[in-house]
């Protein structure tokens, strides 16, 4: 157990620093890190995927809120586009996190892979959005938060993977991408968080310390180390210039996803 608490607290650290950094809330690096400690640990390889996904959730909680007030106090979240998409956001969360129950672990994997690759692909070869190109009606804006918010219970993910690119897309400059990101990750950790305790609820032999599909000591572990760090990636994103912090975030997706799928 102390050996599995080590690692979530290193995993916590870059975790937290990635949350600030990019506006993910890490489920992209801890959901990696948890499926390989509980096929260490020996648990049933069928609750691999949905324990670390409710896992991850529940650290975005907190690190999405101490990386959501490290950049708020630089003026840099959109709290109107936050509002706008926060409903639906919710929505699609709560969806999401009963349909990952019913998905094999093995087939979540592999989406989860091929999805990071895609979006990686896709902020390397997109140009500069159209100049006239801003954010949708209200009705494109619920559509494309309900969208997010499924696939990132889905994933065990804040949502920055999807937010970030859409937000950059019309035209939303990618700093102020980052910090809405990490806000919008809050309502979709919480549903998705609820969700997973929900549809885990009645399962049976699950290990021990666990809620639903919320594995605790992993959890606090991750929380306690990415409450310091996100800050920290904070202070970075606003330093670096915004085509830096765009390759840094595409490469960031690149690797991950290749871990997923070889390995």
């Amino acid at each position: 157990m102390l050996e599995v608490a080590l690692i979530c607290l290193a995993t916590g650290v870059l975790t937290g620093f990635l949350s600030g950094l990019f506006g993910v809330g890490g489920g992209l690096v801890l959901v990696p890190v948890l499926v390989a400690l509980f096929a260490v640990q020996q648990f049933d390889p069928a609750i691999h995927m949905p324990l670390a996904l409710g896992t991850s959730l529940c650290t975005i909680v907190v690190n999405g809120m101490s990386s959501t007030l490290a950049h708020h106090r630089r003026g840099a979240v959109d709290w109107n586009i936050f509002s706008r998409l926060a409903p639906s956001l919710v929505i699609g969360a709560l969806i999401g996190a009963q349909l990952a129950s019913a998905v094999p672990s093995a087939t979540m994997k592999v989406a989860f892979g091929i999805g990071e690759l895609l979006v990686a692909v896709r902020l390397l070869t997109a140009g500069k959005p159209k100049p006239g190109r801003g954010l949708p009606s209200s009705l494109g804006m619920s559509a494309a938060g309900a969208v997010i918010g499924t696939i990132s219970a889905m994933a065990g993910i804040g949502g920055a993977t999807l937010s970030v690119p859409y937000m950059t897309w019309c035209n939303v400059v990618m700093q102020r991408a980052v910090a809405t990101a990490a806000a919008c990750g809050l309502p979709i950790a919480v549903a998705g968080a609820i969700g997973y305790v929900v549809s885990g609820w009645s399962v049976s032999d699950l290990p021990a310390w666990t809620t639903g599909y919320v594995y605790w000591p992993a959890a606090v572990a991750v929380m306690l180390a990415g409450v310091v760090m996100a800050p920290v990636g904070a202070r970075l994103a606003h330093r670096w210039p915004p085509e830096k912090l765009k390759l840094g975030f595409a490469l960031l997706l690149t690797v991950l996803g290749l871990k997923m799928l070889l390995f």
